[in-house]
């Protein structure tokens, strides 16, 4: 009997060919995987662009929500004070596969920077306002000139602390003195003095209005208040922030019947109100992996939605 014996050469080219098809698979099989997951991270773009958006969206339908909330304040009294439904924060509220919250704060309540300067020059009474805050914060005064020549329009250095365009052409990375109004709190950050840490300090007090403002006694901090009036003691502010915890002050005449007799007559009124325009509201929305927020300065006229000043994320 003669058995068949394949030869060596027959064999090493089964061979060959078995392991050929095995890499084919393989790369085949690689290839596959591959796809799958360049497909999925695709899918997971998708997804997170979509809730993105979907975030945008919802943080940006809280500031029409802000908006509607202020509008129908002015239509129902001409006083703003921390009692009303504008100054509650908006607990966060479900929506589909998410939540979104906010606040609503009033800008008057803070001392407006730009009051410093009114018609391209100093204010000396908005200016003193401004170092005596300093001074309770325990930061340098000299920072009130500094701000002074940041904003008005002459080339003429306050002393001490102030600064103008020679001073910031010298800096490693020149620039000029703006010669104009701040738009925003970290625009201090160019200023002559200031810092990160100034700046936080400064801000819970503070803010940026596009024109000048009188400040409302019904929602101001009590460091506000004690700048604001050189001649009341922190004990006469404390009795007043502690009396409108359980009434605002309804008009410039009832404020000042809260002061004591003595110093009613050095109170000006022209520096303080009852009542607000510029709101800051500040909006956040989380959805799917997204998160989104906005903040935007608010301008109310009358009892018409108020203006957008500036909006901004957050």
């Amino acid at each position: 009997m003669i058995l068949f014996k394949p030869s060596a050469s027959k064999v090493g080219e089964s061979g060959i060919a078995i392991i050929t098809v095995i890499l084919i698979v393989a790369l085949a099989s690689s290839v596959a995987a591959f796809m799958a997951w360049q497909q999925q991270i695709w899918i997971r773009q998708v997804e997170n662009l979509r809730d993105q958006a979907q975030a945008q969206a919802i943080s940006r339908a809280a500031i029409d929500w802000a908006r509607a909330i202020l509008a129908d304040d002015a239509r129902n009294n001409n006083v703003d004070y921390l009692g009303e439904k504008w100054a509650t924060v908006l607990a966060p509220i479900p929506v589909e596969n998410g939540q979104v919250t906010g606040s609503i704060t009033d800008q008057q309540g803070l001392f407006n920077l730009n009051n410093v300067v009114r018609n391209g020059a100093v204010s000396p009474p908005d200016l003193a306002i401004f170092k005596r805050l300093l001074n309770q914060l325990k930061l340098s005064t000299d920072l009130a000139n500094a701000v002074v020549d940041w904003i008005d329009l002459n080339s003429d250095v306050t002393s001490p602390g102030g600064a103008e365009d020679m001073d910031y052409l010298a800096l490693d990375i020149p620039y000029r003195s703006a010669n104009q109004n701040l738009t925003d709190l970290n625009d201090l950050l160019r200023i002559k003095g200031f810092d990160r840490g100034i700046v936080d300090r400064l801000s819970p007090f503070v803010t940026v209005l596009p024109e000048p403002t009188q400040v409302n006694v019904n929602t101001a901090p009590a460091e506000v208040l004690l700048a604001l009036f050189e001649d009341l003691s922190s004990e006469d502010v404390k009795a007043l922030v502690n009396k409108r915890k359980s009434e605002h002050y309804v008009n410039q005449a009832d404020f000042r019947a809260q002061l004591p007799a003595t110093k009613v007559g050095q109170i000006n009124d022209n520096i303080f109100s009852v009542s607000s325009r510029y709101f800051m509201v500040t909006s956040l929305a989380n959805f799917g992996r997204a998160q989104a927020g906005y903040k935007a300065l608010l301008m109310r006229q009358g009892d018409v939605w108020p203006a957008v000043v500036w909006k901004k994320t957050n």
